[in-house]
């Protein structure tokens, strides 16, 4: 049997045959966040998509997602998430039909990443918003969220300073990392009882570890 050989595609038809993948995995999985995805490959070329949602990025929000559900139950009225670069961990609580969410609102200084945030959650216009805001500049006080989300407290120079910014009670999931060759990571931590330490939380309701090949993720979640 002859077989037929394929030319790979050129760099320029990169994007039309990634765009033509997600859509058909969208289709087949009703996913709004792999319809999210498609929808931002087609508008934001420029979105670095493929990073933000690589198999490392995905396990470490999946797991955030799952832990939480676990600890602290479905139902909140508004998650506020910082560092929230495209939104994609907001799809993803969003779009899980185990969890009960009435808002989601996303943080994030790069004021580039908003429109491709708000494109990714297109799904849900009522439930979802990109902010672009510098996370010491918010009013907590006045955001009034059930549920303080950030993944990327290596990128704080002061972690308990940024805490004591939110409301006392309220509760938090913080992610830091051990990867100190990273140059961009300024407040790497070596174990998780160093992040519990860092953090100091009035109520710590979980803390662990998910290793990876190149770093080990910690996690906290608890109150302030």
């Amino acid at each position: 049997m002859k077989q037929t050989s394929h030319t790979p595609c050129e760099t320029g038809d990169w994007y039309e045959h990634a765009f033509d993948l997600a859509r058909g995995i969208a289709a087949y999985t009703r996913s709004p966040l792999i319809d999210g995805i498609a929808r931002v490959i087609a508008k934001h070329p420029g979105a670095h998509i493929t990073n933000a949602f690589n198999h490392k990025q995905v396990a470490c929000k999946v797991w955030a997602r799952d832990t939480l559900l676990d600890v602290a139950g479905p139902s909140y009225g508004k998650i506020a998430i910082l560092g929230g670069w495209y939104g994609i961990l907001g799809a993803m609580l969003l779009e899980d039909r185990r969890f009960d969410v009435a808002a989601v609102e996303s943080f994030d200084i790069d004021p580039d990443v908003e429109a491709v945030a708000e494109t990714l959650n297109a799904a849900f216009p009522d439930k979802f918003r990109a902010v672009t805001a510098d996370m010491y500049a918010i009013d907590y006080d006045a955001l009034q969220a059930d549920l303080v989300v950030n993944t990327s407290c290596e990128h704080i120079a002061d972690l308990r300073s940024w805490l004591d910014l939110v409301p006392a009670g309220t509760r938090v999931m913080l992610q830091s990392n051990d990867y100190f060759s990273e140059p961009t990571h300024i407040n790497c931590v070596a174990s998780v009882e160093a992040f519990a330490e860092q953090a100091a939380l009035t109520k710590l309701e979980f803390a662990g570890a998910l290793p990876t090949k190149k770093y080990t993720r910690f996690m906290l979640i608890g109150t302030v």
